[in-house]
């Protein structure tokens, strides 16, 4: 049996993670999705709603469950004797990032292989940035992400609008609200 580990951050999970999700699961015998806890990004939702969201949008795969972790991926890997860390690759950036990030990884756990999935061509340009920002200016997301998602991200997005309890989120722990690249080109 081959346990594949699919860490990240998923903030949110949109339809790209979500093919490479469905690909990873139809390869290996369980797929892991690990949500990352503390992230050095700026959040839009906390670790608990990542999770819940993350198991709304993949309830479909039945050989496939969430996990949070803290620390290096490896070490996540390990704990859930994962044989292999799935990744996707939309441009040439993500190969540098993950080719580099992959070599140290197999430096640190040799025994841990690392499997690149190219991602499908419909969401090469999709960004988790690019959702929150689309939803934030009140930009269709619906063909981006699962329903249940665009439901969850446009109620953070009033409350926020609002002043309502997440309006204060860039208070807590790695939650923030949104910040643009699409309104402005340099």
């Amino acid at each position: 049996m081959i346990r594949a580990l699919y860490p990240g951050t998923f903030d949110p999970m949109h339809n790209g993670h979500i093919d490479i999700a469905q690909r990873a699961a139809s390869i290996f015998d369980e797929l892991v999705i690990g949500v990352y806890d503390a992230p050095p990004k700026k959040l839009l939702f906390n670790t608990e709603e990542r999770v819940a969201l993350v198991r709304q949008a993949l309830a479909h795969l039945p050989n496939c469950s969430i996990v949070s972790f803290t620390g290096l991926t490896v070490e996540c890997a390990r704990s859930i004797d994962a044989g292999v860390i799935v990744r996707g690759l939309r441009n040439v950036a993500d190969f540098e990032f993950e080719y580099q990030i992959g070599l140290a990884n197999r430096k640190m756990a040799p025994e841990i292989e690392l499997c690149c999935l190219v991602s499908s061509t419909e969401y090469i340009y999709l960004s988790s940035t690019i959702v929150k920002e689309v939803a934030g200016l009140d930009g269709d997301i619906s063909a981006w992400v699962h329903p249940l998602i665009a439901q969850a991200m446009a109620a953070r997005i009033a409350e926020n609008r609002a002043g309502g309890p997440s309006a204060n989120l860039p208070a807590q722990k790695g939650v923030t609200k949104t910040r643009g690249k699409l309104t402005h080109h340099g």
